[in-house]
C-alpha cells in the first residue's frame, strides 16, 4: 500500500483549492455573461412591442418567441422565464447598470430560469 506523505497532503490540498478556484470564477463569468444575454434578449422582444403598441400582439409575440427560444435553446427561454426576464429588464432597464450588476451576482440564473 502506497503511503501519502504531509507533503502530498499538501500539494493535493493545494491544488484542489486553485482548482475549486478556478471552477468558482468561470461560473461567475458564466452567470454574468447570461444575465446580460437574457436582458439583451428581453430588450430586443420589448422594443419590438413597443414599436407595435403592446396589447394583446404583445402577449401573443412574447408567447410565439419564447416558443421558438425554448425550441432552439432550451426550457432557459420557455415562456415563464422571458416573462421573468422581462420583469428583470424593467427593474434594471439601464444597461450600464446591468453590466457591473452582473458582475456580482453570487446566484446562478441558470437556476431559476431552468
Amino acid at each position: 500500500m502506497e503511503t501519502i506523505s504531509t507533503s502530498d497532503n499538501q500539494l493535493f490540498s493545494d491544488l484542489s483549492q486553485i482548482i475549486e478556484q478556478g471552477k468558482n470564477e468561470v461560473a461567475r463569468q458564466v452567470n454574468s455573461t447570461l444575465t446580460l444575454v437574457y436582458w439583451q434578449v428581453v430588450k430586443k422582444i420589448n422594443e419590438h412591442i413597443l414599436d407595435n403598441q403592446r396589447g394583446v400582439y404583445g402577449k401573443q409575440i412574447v408567447v410565439t418567441v419564447a416558443r421558438q427560444l425554448e425550441n432552439q435553446y432550451g426550457r432557459s427561454f420557455n415562456e415563464k422565464n422571458v416573462r421573468r426576464m422581462m420583469q428583470f429588464a424593467e427593474v434594471f432597464p439601464d444597461f450600464e447598470i446591468v453590466v457591473p450588476l452582473a458582475r456580482q451576482l453570487t446566484w446562478s440564473p441558470t437556476k431559476y430560469y431552468n
